[in-house]
């Protein structure tokens, strides 16, 4: 399902460590990835809004370049599109990822979800999931939200649910 992915970070993703260390990395980083195109495509509208957003956001997460974080973006295209199932990407977080970075990655999720500045009820209910499958509670994962409303200047009723 992963596919051949030590090809797609070439350069600036390979910083030092063994290659396991990388492997792993790379897996979390597509597992992040194909969880954001979920979640902009979960509304049947994935939009190049949503594109910009996921890749400013693999940029920024992840430290890669433009061209990486492109790249990383189509290869969890094609994940998420290979995949019926949410688990394995969760369960790559779960073993990888420290609660923190869960978190983290369900701020990217409201991110991408909400950069149209509504909040589809098919999005609400796959953060709710992909929230309960990753264990972050139902409160941080709404503190989540708050925070990433307030960044992109929504107020509560600027979303709809």
């Amino acid at each position: 399902m992963i596919g051949n992915w030590m090809d797609v970070f070439g350069g600036g993703s390979r910083r030092g460590g063994d290659r396991s260390a990388r492997a792993e990395g790379d897996e979390l980083r597509l597992a992040a990835a194909a969880l954001l195109v979920e979640a902009a495509e979960v509304d049947e509208g994935f939009t190049a809004q949503e594109r910009v957003a996921i890749r400013r956001l693999l940029e920024a997460r992840f430290g890669l370049s433009r061209e990486a974080a492109q790249k990383l973006l189509q290869e969890g295209q094609r994940a998420a599109e290979r995949s019926v199932q949410l688990f394995r990407f969760t369960q790559i977080l779960n073993e990888r990822a420290s609660p923190e970075e869960r978190l983290r990655l369900i701020e990217m999720l409201w991110e991408v979800v909400l950069v149209d500045g509504e909040l589809d009820p098919l999005e609400d209910t796959l953060l709710r999931r992909i929230g309960g499958l990753i264990d972050v509670p139902d409160r941080e994962r709404g503190a989540a939200r708050q925070r990433v409303m307030g960044r992109l200047g929504l107020d509560g009723g600027a979303t709809e649910i």
